[in-house]
């Protein structure tokens, strides 16, 4: 069985690495895009010939589309993308909150998701493809005064609005919306929150789908 092509973005670390070993271990070819080139180096070396190391910054439409074409060259098609990057906030709310964090944030989880849906439509409109977004329990409820929070809420409500576009050409959209995982996000560990590999297997389910099954939403908490 030819094996299909996923991008995903965010992919030197947490959840994005985790989600990378998932798809290689279930049949398929991954596309690593991330700014750190060594990590994405190393993990490009661990996974073999399956994987494909593309160093590049997510809050650029010329870097993703230029980092997709590259992969669908290399692989063959581009069948699946994972918007994942993204980042927080140093200070919460909005009278404490720094505007030019404020812009970096908006650039990354709100426009990089805008460019990796933009670049991989030219992909999906052809081969009925697959795009999953990273979401957040942070966009599914009001939290006080979080900018963080308002980003999530973009992914949620643009990947409804995304699927409803996509499924004119047979492709499917997924947001992944986890509750707190224990990544390199935070600056403590969270040992007893939710694992990368948890969402990594989310992405999996949600891919392995019957085509004719459009998994809207996983949304994974912790029990603690």
């Amino acid at each position: 069985m030819t094996r299909k092509t996923l991008f995903i973005t965010g992919a030197s670390s947490g959840i994005g690495a985790e989600t990378a070993r998932a798809a290689v271990e279930n049949g398929w070819n991954v596309g690593l895009f991330a700014r750190s080139a060594d990590k994405l180096a190393d993990l490009e070396k661990e996974l073999g010939a399956y994987a494909l190391a593309l160093p590049g910054d997510a809050s650029s439409l010329e870097e993703q589309t230029d980092a997709m074409a590259k992969l669908a060259g290399h692989f063959g098609d581009v069948n699946a993308a994972f918007a994942n990057a993204g980042t927080g906030l140093s200070q919460s709310g909005t009278r404490k909150g720094d505007p030019e964090e404020w812009e970096l944030l908006v650039r990354l989880n709100v426009l990089g998701v805008l460019w990796t849906a933009k670049a991989a439509s030219a992909y999906f409109v052809k081969n009925r493809g697959h795009l999953l977004l990273t979401g957040s329990a942070a966009g599914r409820t009001h939290i006080k005064g979080s900018v963080y929070g308002a980003s999530k809420w973009f992914v949620h409500g643009y990947g409804g609005n995304l699927a409803e576009e996509f499924r004119e050409w047979g492709a499917r959209v997924t947001v992944i919306a986890p509750g707190m995982v224990d990544t390199p996000f935070f600056d403590e560990g969270k040992p007893d929150k939710l694992k990368p590999e948890d969402i990594a297997r989310s992405v999996i389910f949600a891919m392995n789908a019957d085509p004719r099954a459009d998994v809207r939403e996983v949304f994974v908490m912790p029990v603690n």
